[in-house]
Order: C-alpha cells, then sequence, then structure tokens
C-alpha cells in the first residue's frame, strides 16, 4: 500500500512538474520515459535543448534537500544513453535536470544537475 501511495504522490508531482515547465516554454515531448537502464520522468524541448528530467517530490520542503543524490542522477544518466539519440538531432544540446516539489512551494529547477 506504501509503494501504491509512492507512486500516486510521484505521477502528480510529475504532472505538476509538467504544467510548470509548459508555462516556462517548455514542450513535454515524453512521460515516464522506460530504458534497460531506468526511467526518465520527463522529456522536454525549448528551442534547440532537450532536457531530461528527475522529478522529486516530498511532502516537506526540507525533505527536498536530501531528495536526489549522486546515485539517482547517475541512473537517469544511464537512461539518458540509451534513448538521447531519439530525441535530440546533431544541432541539438541535451542537459540532465531535477525538479524539487513540495506542497505550497515554487518547483526548484536544478539546470544541468549532472555533469560527468
Amino acid at each position: 500500500m506504501k509503494r501504491q501511495r509512492a507512486e500516486k504522490r510521484g505521477r502528480v508531482g510529475e504532472g505538476r512538474a509538467a504544467l510548470w515547465l509548459q508555462m516556462q516554454g517548455w514542450r513535454v515531448l515524453e512521460r515516464r520515459r522506460k530504458t534497460p537502464r531506468g526511467e526518465i520522468d520527463l522529456i522536454c524541448k525549448r528551442g534547440r535543448l532537450i532536457a531530461f528530467i528527475e522529478v522529486k517530490w516530498r511532502n516537506s520542503a526540507a525533505d527536498l534537500d536530501h531528495a536526489i543524490d549522486e546515485y539517482r542522477l547517475r541512473r537517469v544518466a544511464a537512461a539518458v544513453e540509451v534513448v538521447a539519440h531519439e530525441y535530440a538531432t546533431a544541432d541539438e544540446d541535451i542537459r540532465i535536470d531535477v525538479i524539487l516539489l513540495a506542497p505550497g512551494r515554487l518547483p526548484r529547477h536544478i539546470v544541468n544537475a549532472w555533469q560527468p
């Protein structure tokens, strides 16, 4: 039951992040892209930039500081390696971002969160 609640909260968070990104001029290309190496929450495009976005939802803003770590980002980066060629052409840039969400807070967008 606990896992189902977490899954539902994650989907709600991803929906809110997608809406917020669209208000910032991004176009959502795909949600919850599964790969053999992991899942990418959102794939978005603005201009010549493709962002692969990890979304983290926490019940309190204080918990956001510990929501993302190198291990999680490495998993997203591995998933991006598998599918990046499907979304970005040679003249487009790609990056991995993180969006952190908590009730009563504006989204915190960490741009280019993964730089190996």
